[in-house]
C-alpha cells in the first residue's frame, strides 16, 4: 500500500487493490480511517476529531489529485506523492 503524503503524524495511503467508491486510508497512532474523495465522509473507522479535521482539510486541497492516484491505481500504475498540509 503505497504512502502517498505524511504531515502532523498523519500517513495517507492507497491500497491497489481498493474498490469503489474512490477513496484513501488515513493512518495516525493506533487509529485508521477510509475516507470517501468525493465527499469526505468518512467510510469506514476512525480518527481523533482534530486529526479527521486535518485530513479533510487536506483532501480539500488535493482532491483532484487525490482522483488521478485513484485512476492511476485502478490501472495498476505508480501512485504520485501529494504535498503534505503545512
Amino acid at each position: 500500500m503505497p504512502k502517498i503524503s505524511f504531515f502532523y503524524g498523519i500517513i495517507i495511503k492507497m491500497y491497489f487493490d481498493d474498490h469503489n467508491p474512490p477513496h484513501f486510508h488515513a493512518e495516525y497512532a493506533e487509529f485508521n480511517a477510509k475516507i470517501g474523495i468525493n465527499d469526505f465522509a468518512l467510510q469506514e473507522g476512525s480518527l481523533p476529531s482534530k486529526a479527521m479535521a486535518l485530513v479533510v482539510e487536506w483532501a480539500i486541497i488535493h482532491q483532484k489529485e487525490l482522483l488521478e492516484n485513484w485512476n492511476l491505481m485502478l490501472e495498476k500504475k505508480s501512485l504520485n506523492s501529494i504535498e503534505p498540509l503545512r
